[in-house]
């Protein structure tokens, strides 16, 4: 046989945290566990009706059963543009500042081919989403992880940057209400992260999927209070959250990634985009003209019909994952196993007990094993997140509930 040669990019890409817990699970099934999977945050929830409306009104037309380019997707740049508006206040030019994407993981996976020579640096958040790091590597890039830790909000600190790391940087990534953490930041973190970036040359990406999965204050434990709550500006805007772009008002450095796959329910139609600088969206606009078209017509009308229609739908699902994240604390609480109920997304991020605070893979590796509850590992998310495991809430609140009974059977 003979030996093929593979690229050095390669290497980092072998271990994948979601690769990883698929193979886990299939032999948890193989062994006749009853599973009850909490390891990926793909929502159950499903697409309203209106966009799967739309999509089936365009099946049967056959002018959208051709290739898509650029000047096909204005109608979708333009509600897109237009939601930004309402939600932010921010006014956006569709034909320079908005690119549809397959998902907002094509996006932050591909903008370091277009910002980093080989050796370049990126700084990425530890922990962070896996593409996020895919990207660099693929770009032949260096990443330099900012640690994320409790005490500090689980937000970066710029400061802690060695200047040899910052003179070959290109680019940061943030990404707020975070992921695996679900921590959120104010608009003063992100002024302090445009200023930095601005004064060291830095291309700013901020990843922005949870930018509705936000919950309603209420003082319990854990939880924010109605006073940071005024950190936001949300006196003009829809927003609980801030954008980067709201730091960042004038496009100087900034991008912004998002996604149909969370507040709508759209993970497996794979549509998404980014706003922002028009000289990071012409770049990134350019790669993807090298790898892709842009995904059928059809999905982008759905899309529109998401972005422009009724709203309810997003309201729903903040709704429903604010129930099961209560249901789902309560029940780890009950057992001992005390963790903060998290600001957003749909994530419960829980620093693991003593006996597995260095080893969160053999954690998840054998509570599927026993118990058939699967989970992600912290470690699979970077260095800083070991001694953690995520949960994803995507089952309803008695099924949370029967996998807290089971796991805590595991841990006694």
């Amino acid at each position: 046989m003979i030996n093929i040669q593979f690229a050095k990019r390669l290497q980092p890409l072998q271990s994948n945290v979601f690769a990883d817990m698929d193979r886990a699970k299939a032999l948890a099934l193989a062994a006749g566990q009853q599973l009850i999977d909490l390891s990926l945050g793909s929502s159950d929830l499903p697409a309203e009706a209106h966009v799967i409306d739309a999509i089936g009104q365009s099946l049967g037309d056959p002018t959208t059963h051709g290739y898509l380019l650029f000047n096909g997707t204005q109608g979708f740049r333009e509600a897109a543009a237009n939601w930004y508006e309402q939600k932010f206040g921010i006014r956006v030019d569709p034909q320079t500042e908005v690119l549809p994407l397959i998902g907002s993981q094509e996006g932050t996976a591909h903008l370091p081919l277009a910002l980093l020579n080989p050796g370049d640096f990126a700084l990425l958040l530890d922990p962070g989403y896996p593409s996020h790091a895919g990207g660099v590597y693929l770009a032949s890039g260096q990443i330099y992880p900012m640690p994320l830790r409790a005490e500090n909000g689980f937000l970066p600190v710029f400061a802690d940057i060695p200047a040899p790391v910052l003179a070959q940087s290109r680019m940061m990534v943030l990404s707020y209400p975070h992921n695996p953490t679900a921590a959120i930041a104010p608009l003063s973190f992100f002024q302090e992260a445009v200023a930095f970036c601005q004064q060291h040359n830095l291309a700013l990406v901020h990843d922005f999927p949870y930018v509705d999965l936000v919950f309603a204050r209420t003082g319990d434990s854990g939880l924010a209070t109605g006073k940071e709550f005024s950190q936001y500006p949300i006196h003009n805007t829809q927003s609980l959250v801030p954008s980067i772009l709201q730091a960042d008002p004038g496009k100087s450095i900034s991008i912004e990634f998002f996604t149909l796959s969370k507040s709508y329910n759209m993970g497996g139609f794979r549509i998404g985009y980014a706003i922002g600088n028009a000289q990071l969206i012409n770049a990134l606009r350019q790669v993807k003209a090298a790898i892709d078209f842009n995904q059928y017509r059809g999905i982008l009308n759905g899309a529109i019909a998401a972005l422009t229609g009724p709203q309810i739908g997003v309201k729903t699902a903040v709704a429903t994952f604010q129930q099961r994240r209560d249901a789902f604390i309560t029940a780890l609480h009950c057992i001992g196993w005390n963790v903060p109920t998290p600001h957003a997304t749909m994530y419960i991020w829980a620093k693991l007990p003593s006996t597995w605070s260095q080893n969160s893979i053999e954690f998840c590796t054998q509570l599927v094993k026993q118990t058939g509850i699967a989970a992600s590992p912290g470690a699979g998310f970077g260095k800083s997140g070991e001694g953690y495991v995520r949960f994803a809430l995507v089952h309803e609140p008695s099924l949370l509930e029967t996998a807290v009974e089971r796991m805590a059977k595991f841990l006694n």
